[in-house]
């Protein structure tokens, strides 16, 4: 199982994991990835091998909120495809709830949203929510019931009667999470849940994602918007090129030093901004400001003194430390 609650940056991405709180770590494993493999035969009569996911391998366990992350072709939406049982692994293991997957049993528990999810056109989206309840054992006035609350829930309601043809891509990726909200389930495995949603749709899925965890839910996700994964995951595995190459803690992961400064001033001289060039800063100007790029922090005292005796006025002193989005840059291009 899943060792040292540390974070590992290579092909091993089983890190135990610390969220949400100081507690989850000892939480029980509700997905279990160990060396995943999956190699497809493309052409027609050479049948060339592609390797898509390369030994994946990690954990996600009850209560957290992980996210799944990568370029395009890391492999991602093919270990979910696998998790999901939608395909068959070529090699390694996968469970869910303790079950080896594929596992009927383990797949009731999960509310599944895949990155384009597929509507049948002419249903309305409160018949397609209601479809995929009676699919997941659901009916009757309880299932009437919660496809209206998941509807609302997910800022659909509006348009629950109108045929899913004449709805944008946002709102068909709200019908999509509504169906995957209307079983109940212990788990939300979701690929790629903002895409098409504009800056309002998506901090409602933000907050969707947040109170469904605060009911106990667990949240598995894929997505490519880092600024989303840092505000919202306690842990998250870096796919690349099939292989997991980063895993664990987002706050073990990132680095706590600062790596620049900016600095913003005001009067700044043309001169001042010369000499501080030449001192190996960056300077450059924004209407009535001059910014200075000061990397690390040794030097930040040195150009405010040097601001300060030409006469600039110190405006704004902003230290950088590392995001998600640079240590995607940094691992996984």
């Amino acid at each position: 199982m899943i060792g040292a609650a540390t974070p590992v940056e290579g092909n091993d991405g089983r890190a135990a994991p610390s969220a949400p709180g100081e507690g989850a770590a000892d939480g029980e494993l509700l997905i279990d990835v160990r060396g995943l493999l999956k190699t497809f035969r493309v052409g027609f009569l050479r049948r060339k091998a592609v390797e898509a996911v390369k030994g994946v391998s990690f954990g996600v366990r009850r209560g957290e909120i992980f996210g799944f992350l990568g370029p395009n072709g890391a492999g991602k939406t093919t270990t979910i495809k696998m998790l999901t049982g939608l395909i068959a692994p070529t090699g390694g293991e996968a469970y869910l709830f303790g079950a080896r997957v594929p596992s009927p049993e383990a797949r009731r528990r999960i509310g599944f949203l895949p990155e384009n999810p597929y509507v049948y056109p002419y249903l309305t989206p409160r018949e397609f929510v209601e479809l995929c309840g009676r699919l997941s054992g659901m009916g009757g006035a309880s299932l009437r019931r919660r496809t209206a609350e998941v509807l609302d829930q997910v800022k659909i309601a509006y348009a629950a009667d109108r045929q899913v043809r004449r709805l944008s891509k946002g709102m068909l990726q709200r019908t999509g999470l509504a169906a995957a909200l209307v079983s109940d389930p212990e788990m939300l495995i979701l690929d790629e849940p903002m895409s098409g949603l504009d800056p309002v749709g998506r901090k409602e899925v933000r907050d969707l994602i947040f109170s469904e965890r605060a009911q106990g839910r667990t949240i598995f996700f894929s997505t490519h918007i880092l600024g989303d994964v840092e505000a919202m995951c306690d842990r998250v595995a870096i796919l690349r090129e099939g292989k997991v190459v980063v895993s664990g803690a987002i706050r073990q992961l990132l680095r706590g030093d600062v790596l620049r400064t900016d600095i913003t001033l005001a009067g700044a001289t043309d001169a001042l901004l010369a000499q501080l060039a030449a001192m190996g800063f960056a300077t450059s100007r924004r209407g009535d400001v001059a910014l200075v790029d000061v990397q690390g922090e040794a030097h930040v005292q040195k150009v405010l003194e040097q601001s300060l005796a030409a006469g600039a006025q110190i405006v704004e002193v902003t230290p950088r430390r590392e995001t998600l989005e640079d240590l995607f840059m940094r691992r996984a291009l």
